[in-house]
Parts: structure tokens; sequence; C-alpha cells
């Protein structure tokens, strides 16, 4: 079918003619309308930002000679932090001759590590740097926290959008700006015979 009669062919049904493979032989083109197919897009682009994780790591900075009311604090913050699904930066800061004894950072990073054993886990081993130590917590993730039947329940709806989608998009293939074009179109018109 020659393009000016597929033009014609998507004026009449008040439909677009799109080019969705040029580089292909022959090219191919389909019927739609756009303006719908654009705005689904979107949406769908929308829907899968909002499913997106987003990972957050915090940080807790600590002295080696810290005190026992003080690391109980800095634990519970780091507690809640785990909580909420974050990663958690902890940083022994050394000062002077602290830097000396980095066996103290060592032991004090290792006890935080076995306080919060119910709430996060040993992501990145305590490691000196420079004149600090760091250590990276990461959250456990629960069995309640994993998704269940929802994501089946997703792959269905995809599967109706895409089908919704297809409905009254009709394929041409583009042989050559002046060639005809290989047009399937069903009607859904009946004859009044």
């Amino acid at each position: 079918m020659r393009i000016e009669d597929a033009l014609r062919l998507a004026l009449e049904a008040d439909l677009d003619l799109v080019e969705v493979a040029p580089m292909s032989k022959p090219p191919v083109c389909k019927l739609m309308d756009y303006g719908k197919f654009k705005y689904e897009s979107a949406v769908k682009a929308r829907e899968d930002r909002k499913k997106q994780v987003n990972t957050v790591i915090k940080e807790m900075k600590l002295r080696p000679k810290i005190d026992d009311h003080d690391y109980e604090t800095k634990k519970s913050h780091v507690i809640r932090f785990l909580r909420a699904g974050d990663k958690v930066k902890i940083t022994i800061m050394f000062r002077g001759r602290e830097q000396s004894r980095p066996e103290l950072g060592f032991r004090l990073l290792k006890k935080l590590a076995e306080d919060v054993t119910e709430f996060g886990f040993v992501e990145y081993s305590p490691k000196q740097d420079g004149r600090n130590m760091i250590m990276v917590l990461g959250p456990v993730r629960k069995k309640s926290d994993k998704p269940s039947s929802k994501g089946e329940s997703d792959s269905e709806s995809a599967t109706e959008l895409d089908d919704a989608l297809v409905s009254g998009v009709e394929d041409i293939d583009i042989d050559a700006p002046d060639s005809e074009l290989d047009l399937d179109i069903e009607t859904d018109v009946e004859d009044d015979e």
C-alpha cells in the first residue's frame, strides 16, 4: 500500500500513522492514537518509579572513648535507621594518640554489630581509613517485607494494559516513500445489507 493511502486511512479512522521500526526492511508503521499511547507510557513510567526502592545510607559517628549512656543512645538511633530499612554507616573518629590504638575502635564496632544483629547485619566489615574506621550495616529483611501475591496481580494488570494498548492498532509495512504498503485492517463496522 502506498503511503498516501495509509495516511488517508489514518485520517478516516481518526488515528495517527506512526513509524515504529524505521530500520527494519521494510520499515513498519502502525495506526494508533499517539496521544493515548504517550499518556499510557508516561503513566507506566510513573508507576515504575513508585515501585523503585531508594536505598538511603545514614551515618552515625562515634569516638573510641564513648560513655555507656552515649553508646546506648547512638545504638538506639542505629536500630531506628535499620528498622526504617536504611543502611547505616558507622564511623569511629580517632584523634591524636587514639590513632595508635585502632583495636579500641574495632572492639566498639564489633560490640555494636552484635547488639543490632536482630535488626541488621554487617555489610562492610570494619576497615581503617586514615583517621577513621568505617563499618556499614544493612537492614535485615523479614518474610513480611517480601512482596506477596501483589506481584502476580501487577503482572496481570500490566498484561491487560498491553492488550488494551494493542487493541485498535494495525501493522503497516513501508517499503519506500513512493512504494506500496502492506496494510492489515480489521473492520468492526457491520454492513447494512
